[in-house]
Parts: structure tokens; sequence; C-alpha cells
């Protein structure tokens, strides 16, 4: 009975095991995209861009696509504009496209980079398209 029970006990894990690592997110892909924690996400609605200070971040995202190869959406950019310190300053809103791409080939399939591009206005100084490599 109890070489039963072990054998049972290690098919049950083993099933789990494969389950978790089959475990696919939206649309069959399970590219993910890690928060400042280092915590998986899959089409978050909000997103902080600067794990530091927490300055600039993505809200009201919707993703129009989300692949093992890239993620692409719209939301709007909050950002601080630092005017006269960051800690008295004032966050602004700038509508934007969303992509996610460069993916690694690590333990834990994530994008590395984020491309915004701002749709209508800008932060000053800002580029119309800006990349930023992301955690992990």
């Amino acid at each position: 009975m109890a070489r039963y029970v072990k054998r049972t006990a290690l098919a049950l894990c083993a099933v789990a095991s494969l389950a978790a690592a089959g475990t696919s997110t939206a649309h069959g892909s399970r590219t993910v995209l890690l928060d400042c924690a280092g915590r998986s996400q899959t089409r978050p609605a909000d997103y902080v861009l600067a794990c530091g200070d927490g300055n600039s971040r993505l809200t009201s995202l919707r993703w129009a696509r989300w692949t093992s190869g890239e993620a692409e959406g719209r939301g709007v950019n909050v950002v601080n504009d630092c005017v006269p310190y960051c800690a008295a300053g004032t966050f602004h809103g700038y509508p934007v496209t969303v992509r996610l791409d460069a993916p690694s080939g690590g333990e834990v399939r994530h994008y590395t980079r984020v491309t915004l591009t701002f749709t209508t206005d800008r932060p000053d100084l800002a580029p119309r398209t800006v990349s930023y490599p992301l955690p992990g």
C-alpha cells in the first residue's frame, strides 16, 4: 500500500510539474513581462517603467497581440515632470503604442525591450519613439 501511495504521489507531482511548464498565457504564448520585483505578468493593465523611483509608468494598457516573439498594445505613459524637483513634480499622461520584444531564452522566457511611440503629445525633449531595456 505504501508503495502505491508513493507512486501515486510521484505521478501527481510529475503531472503538476508538466502542467505548470506547459501552462500557456494568452494566445498560446509563454513569454511574459517581468515587473520590477521579477514577477511574471501577462497582459498587465498597468506597468512601472521606472523601477527606482516610479516616475514613469504605463496605465490603461489594452493588448491587441501577445505572442512568444512580441506583444503590442496601447495605453498611457504617465510621467513625472520633476518640476521643480521629482518629489514635488506633476504627473502627466501621454497616449502611446507599446511594443514588447527581444524575448530572452532563459529559464523564464520574457520580453527584454519595450518601445513606446507617442501618438499625440509627448514629454519635453522626448523623441516620438523611445526604447528601454526591461528587467530580467
